[in-house]
């Protein structure tokens, strides 16, 4: 794939990356499988944590590394379960945009990281953004049709991002990587600014 090419993908995918309302919390519809398919998919934040993860998964290696993907939807099951029986964790928001600074920074600066911390890195991401949706949910028969929803769509997204990477040829994967997580860290750390 030619650095043209490259661009062209950064620039059609470039109104995700910029900063907006999250959509991940409080005050949308939580009943039911379809409103938790579509949540991590129109929430920016979510979506972007869980397309770093499947990039994270493919850059540098020759066989993908599954245990991130599994590490984040473990950890984001645990997470809403904490939420869903009314234990939030603490600073639950600013840490999901602080996720994207870290996830999309370990994509920026390469496999700086050994995969043992990479892994727990996805963990508490998934951790992060399992609470955020869980602490939204009632504790009734209902949650679980939403939490099948939500982590469905976040193994789609994790799918799309291994996808994404692994469509650059060798010569440009690691450059469109990093490229892209930088905007990832970027638009994170605005939004952290933003909020505080």
């Amino acid at each position: 794939m030619s650095l043209h090419k490259v661009g062209q993908r950064l620039l059609v995918a470039s109104p995700v990356l910029a900063p907006s309302v999250a959509l991940a919390h409080p005050g949308h519809d939580t009943s039911g499988i379809v409103a938790g398919l579509m949540h991590p998919v129109f929430g920016w934040d979510h979506l972007l944590a869980m397309v770093a993860v499947g990039m994270l998964a493919v850059m540098g290696r020759t066989k993908p590394a599954w245990q991130m993907p599994l590490a984040f939807v473990g950890f984001m099951l645990v997470g809403a379960l904490l939420g869903i029986n009314g234990l939030a964790i603490a600073a639950v928001e600013t840490g999901i945009l602080l996720s994207l600074v870290v996830l999309g920074g370990l994509l920026a600066f390469g496999r700086a990281a050994s995969l043992s911390v990479v892994v727990l890195c996805c963990a508490l991401s998934g951790l992060l953004h399992g609470n955020a949706h869980g602490i939204e949910l009632p504790a009734n028969s209902a949650a679980s049709s939403y939490i099948a929803g939500f982590m469905l769509a976040t193994i789609a997204l994790h799918v799309a991002g291994y996808l994404l990477a692994r469509s650059c040829s060798n010569q440009w994967q690691t450059m469109a990587l990093r490229v892209g997580g930088a905007a990832i860290a970027g638009t994170g750390l605005v939004a952290v600014l933003g909020a505080a």
